[in-house]
Formats: structure tokens, C-alpha cells, sequence
């Protein structure tokens, strides 16, 4: 946080990116690229692996939250990374406050569940990223033939 205040101290534009990230593919690295297009600093928050395998189910996740988090990390595009264990980034979101909380294409401003929280502190909602044609489940189910 030491960090985040820091840059935000400087003048630099927060951004704040989340997800699973189970199985990395070209889809996720669009999704970042285009989070960090919005400002100079991006947050990328990571679900911890009870709430991947709530949201993704049994099987999952593939890969411990540690070692997502460290190949999130290595992408260019990300700054900071942290991971969480509640159902929604509401929390982070008010603690951290970025000037701007970033979904997918899967999402419209409207439909994005934190959007309140966001708009309530001042921020802005962005939709990145290209059409969701890839995901994680469809390439588990290429190896697994």
C-alpha cells in the first residue's frame, strides 16, 4: 500500500485489474494490456484458490495462488499484485480507492458488480480487453483429449 500511496502522491493514474488467471492465455494478457492503457500504475487482484474453485469448480484451480500471482507479476503490464479471498473486490477497491477498476468484455459499466462502489469513492468503471472468445476451461479441455 506504501507503494500505491506513493505513486499516487507522484500524480500517477491508479488502475485496478482483477480475476482467477488459472490457466494463462492470450485473452488475460489482453485484458491487462488493456487495463494498463488506462492509467500509469496497475493493481492486478488475484483469487485466492478456495474462491477459483468456487467460482470454477472442482479440478480447480490448476495452479496455486502463489505461483498465478508470480506469472501475473512477470507480465509487463502489471505493477502490483495481490491476492483475495472475499467473493467481490468491494473491499480492495474501498481500501485501495483506483482511479480506475477494469473488467472484461464479458461485463457492460453497468453489470460490473463493484460499479457502485467505485462510482461511490469517485472512481471509473472501463471495460478492456478483447471479445471473450477464450478461456481457461476450453484449453483444460484440449489437453485433457
Amino acid at each position: 500500500m506504501r507503494a500505491v500511496a506513493a505513486d499516487r502522491a507522484a500524480g500517477r493514474t491508479i488502475v485496478f485489474a482483477n480475476g482467477c488467471f488459472d490457466v494463462l492465455h492470450v485473452g488475460h494478457v489482453r485484458y491487462l494490456q488493456g487495463a494498463a492503457a488506462e492509467g500509469d500504475r496497475l493493481i492486478v487482484a488475484i483469487n485466492d484458490d478456495a474462491m477459483v474453485t468456487r467460482l470454477k469448480g472442482t479440478g480447480r484451480p490448476v495452479m496455486p495462488a502463489p505461483e498465478r500471482a508470480e506469472i501475473i507479476a512477470a507480465l509487463d503490464a502489471v505493477d502490483y499484485v495481490v491476492t483475495f479471498a472475499d467473493e467481490t473486490v468491494a473491499r480492495l477497491l474501498t481500501e485501495i480507492k483506483p482511479d480506475v477498476h477494469c473488467k472484461g468484455t464479458d461485463y457492460t459499466i453497468e453489470s460490473v458488480p463493484e460499479h457502485d462502489v467505485v462510482r461511490a469513492y469517485g472512481g471509473r468503471t472501463a471495460i478492456v480487453g478483447d471479445p471473450k472468445r477464450h478461456a481457461s476451461r476450453d484449453i483444460l479441455k484440449k489437453i485433457s483429449r
